[in-house]
């Protein structure tokens, strides 16, 4: 049995929770599910967006499922983050049959440090003339996201690992990451990894004019924050990119889309981030049958076009996309009536 801390957030977060707590009914499994508070909702109810209970929950669960935050975004997930010690985040970019995705056949890994950077929020303050905040880049923690997305590529059977930096003109902190990424590449060398290294600006364009030279890109927290969104961009928006923030002792997994307002109960938003940071918490959980049974499930549905929400040109529900996974992936596992 495995113990989960479902978080479902505000707005499209409750609904594609629910949708993919369904499909992941039909997985021959035991998920137990604690359910916890957090965001917006929390916030106005409780006077916090991020109750330490909800923080315990989520350390002491085998893994983590987060929906969305409102306006508290930063205040719930960059400090849940923090306090888990999830120093990795894992963005992949892929692009699926039946989506706007701009090329076909891409397929990289942005793996991000989620820990420091600019997005460390004590650090920033109001000042006599306007406001300033610090940039911290330590080695121990950019040692730590390099060597495990070298890592990451070895396991995967990835060739390549490219650097993001800024180093030409933020040459101190990002002087110090370029030469942590070359100093840990030497470590993969031997092993078939090649290493480069590319400016911040030069890979948004190059993520664009030549998107399938990448396999696994690594970065600075705010770099890494960016560069996903536009990845997103290429394979056809924020409703199909998933994400994992991954420590040393726990995980939480969510969609990058936010709680979306504009389109909160109406129910069509579409499940299909959420469900497939479900498919990366399972194959975190070492199960990697039913990962790529619902992959496949979704696969299927995406190729058939015929229950597909409004922004993926389809005019299905969220709940009726997910019962079209549920329905595929019921007969993958060989328990469909």
């Amino acid at each position: 049995m495995y113990n989960i801390t479902v978080i479902p957030g505000d707005g499209i977060g409750k609904e594609v929770m629910k949708a993919t707590l369904s499909v992941l009914d039909a997985l021959n499994l035991n998920l137990n599910y604690t359910f916890a508070e957090a965001g917006d909702e929390c916030l106005e109810i409780n006077g916090e967006p991020l109750p330490e209970k909800t923080i315990q929950l989520c350390k002491k669960s085998d893994a983590c499922l987060f929906g969305a935050a409102g306006e508290t975004a930063a205040d719930v997930i960059v400090k849940l983050r923090q306090e888990m010690e999830l120093f990795a985040n894992l963005r992949p970019v892929k692009s699926y049959p039946g989506t706007n995705a701009l090329f076909e056949d891409i397929d990289f890994m942005i793996v991000r440090e989620n820990t420091e950077g600019l997005y460390k929020q004590d650090e920033e303050k109001y000042t006599e003339n306007g406001a300033e905040a610090k940039r911290i880049i330590t080695r121990q923690a950019e040692s730590r996201i390099c060597d495990y997305a070298f890592k990451y590529a070895l396991k995967h059977g990835k060739s390549k690992v490219t650097g993001v930096h800024k180093a030409n003109v933020l040459k101190k902190t990002d002087g110090l990451f370029k030469k942590i990424f070359y100093e840990t590449a030497e470590n993969y060398k031997d092993k078939g990894i090649d290493a480069e290294d590319f400016y911040v600006d030069a890979t948004a364009m190059y993520l664009i004019t030549q998107p399938k030279t990448f396999e696994v890109l690594v970065t600075t927290n705010l770099f890494g924050d960016i560069l996903s969104d536009e990845g997103a961009g290429l394979v056809g928006g924020l409703g199909l990119i998933p994400s994992a923030n991954i420590g040393e002792n726990g995980a939480l997994f969510e969609p990058v889309h936010g709680s979306a307002p504009d389109i909160a109960g109406k129910g069509i938003a579409n499940p299909l981030a959420m469900l497939l940071s479900a498919v990366m918490m399972l194959n975190y959980l070492g199960e990697t049958e039913e990962a790529e049974n619902l992959d496949k499930s979704i696969l299927k549905v995406l190729k058939e076009s015929k229950n597909l929400t409004p922004d993926l040109n389809g005019n299905s529900t969220t709940d009726e996309m997910a019962e079209a996974v549920k329905i595929e992936l019921l007969k993958l596992n060989k328990s469909y009536i």
